[in-house]
């Protein structure tokens, strides 16, 4: 397969081949009829000369010298070539400049012109038409004064047509300038083309390099044109498809961590069941352990297949608008804690998919009760800005300063938090994604008086 530069080149350097010949072509069908209409004309006003001179010449029975005198008498003044043959076609007279082309070139043509009376005028073609006197005016000519004949009786275009190439224009030399116009056009283009591709080779190599496992491999985006674009827009997809990557390497490597825990707790919960001297009281103790972890792994299995899914860049939601009022009284109705929406507060509507802003302030809520203790407090309201503010507040022993922005990392426990019941340390990441998924944020606060804020913003429906 040839290369793109070579198709694009090639195909430029056949549109010139084909403008070139097809300019020559033209020019010459263009150039062939302006020489044939000034022809004609010539031949027209050569004949009508021919008619006014022969008004003004004796008449055939006049003595010889006296019309010889006449002929010679208007040949210089009109300048022309000129001759008078009498009916048989024998010469009576010849101007002088009718004489001297006659010399100087005998195969020289003429024309001859019949008269009434049975004489006939003789006529030379000019080599250069006398001033005024064959100026034409008239639809996409101008013959001026400085038009004349060619060799071999043809006319000449006028000097107008072409002033670069003189006044006789001539086929070969439309050609060579064609031809220079060509060479030049083509060893212009070919760097800028192959430039052009070039760097579109750059770009394959790559993505072939990013496709290979490089994921840290970029390409140069330098310029604004289309090719830097699409290199600016790799580019951004590389770096999106790299931090997905690694997240989810990350969150694989975490969830098979803590799949080993609750995975030997059961194995040692059925190797002691099926002994055959055990306790009825310890089975049952047996029995509940084992559905508690088995309730751990479907739990994790759940939170990772949500965190994957939120990582996604792709991930579609189906936002619909949610009453923040009615969901928050729903679920502190089901966890049994307190419930403060502001005052005079009818609704708050935020435009979201419910079941994740349901499922992010149950997490709250859950962990809240799970390590804060029984007084759990969720407050509703809007914040300075206008944004729809869920406080989820407890009297814990609180999360020290150094570790706010470090508990909504996946998989990470405060210290002591790690054998509890039911944490896996992918609760407070799932709020975090659930809220940047919609626009908003989560911070933890200090609570005065002991434990803590869990603050959960959302823009409002509209904006």
């Amino acid at each position: 397969m040839k290369s793109l530069y070579l198709r694009i080149y090639l195909t430029l350097v056949v549109l010139l081949l084909a403008f070139a010949f097809g300019s020559t072509w033209l020019f010459q069908q263009h150039l062939d009829k302006e020489r044939g209409s000034f022809e004609s004309v010539a031949n027209e006003r050569m004949t009508a000369m021919a008619e006014l001179l022969s008004l003004a010449l004796p008449s055939a029975d006049a003595p010889t010298e006296q019309q010889a005198e006449v002929l010679e008498d208007w040949g210089q003044r009109l300048r022309m070539p000129v001759a008078l043959n009498d009916a048989q076609g024998r010469r009576i007279a010849s101007s002088e400049l009718f004489l001297r082309r006659l010399d100087e070139d005998s195969a020289t043509p003429s024309i001859r012109l019949p008269l009434k009376d049975g004489r006939s005028l003789e006529l030379m073609r000019m080599l250069r038409m006398p001033p005024g006197l064959l100026r034409m005016q008239g639809p996409g000519r101008n013959f001026g004064a400085g038009a004349g004949m060619g060799p071999g009786g043809r006319p000449e275009p006028p000097s107008g047509l072409l002033p670069l190439l003189g006044p006789r224009p001539e086929l070969r030399v439309l050609l060579a300038l064609l031809l220079l116009l060509f060479l030049g056009v083509a060893i212009g283009a070919y760097p800028v083309i192959r430039r052009l591709t070039r760097r579109l080779e750059a770009l394959r190599a790559g993505v072939e390099h990013f496709g290979a496992g490089n994921l840290t491999h970029r390409v140069d985006a330098e310029g604004s044109d289309e090719v830097a674009v699409l290199a600016a827009s790799f580019n951004r997809t590389a770096g999106q498809i790299e931090t997905l990557l690694r997240s989810q390497k990350s969150l694989l490597a975490n969830a098979s961590h803590e799949l080993r825990s609750p995975l030997a707790r059961l194995k040692m919960a059925f190797s002691m069941l099926s002994e055959p001297d055990i306790a009825p009281a310890q089975r049952e103790r047996l029995s509940q352990e084992i559905h508690t972890n088995i309730a751990e792994l479907d739990s994790l299995v759940e939170e990772v297949l949500l965190a994957s899914r939120l990582e996604a860049a792709n991930a579609v939601m189906e936002r619909e608008r949610v009453d923040l009022l009615g969901l928050a009284a729903e679920e502190s109705a089901r966890i049994g804690a307190e419930f403060e929406p502001a005052e005079g507060l009818g609704n708050l509507m935020v435009r979201g998919e419910e079941r994740l802003l349901r499922r992010a302030l149950r997490n709250l809520l859950e962990n809240a009760r799970r390590y804060g203790g029984a007084q759990v407090l969720l407050q509703l309201g809007r914040g300075a800005t206008g944004a729809a503010e869920l406080r989820v507040c407890d009297r814990g022993p609180g999360v020290p300063e150094a570790m706010r922005e470090r508990i909504f990392e996946a998989f990470f426990r405060l210290p002591g938090h790690a054998e509890q019941a039911g944490g896996v340390g992918l609760g407070l990441n799932l709020v975090k994604q659930i809220a940047q998924a919609h626009g908003g944020q989560v911070r933890c606060e200090p609570r005065q008086g002991g434990g803590s804020c869990f603050v959960l913003t959302f823009p409002p429906d509209g904006q």
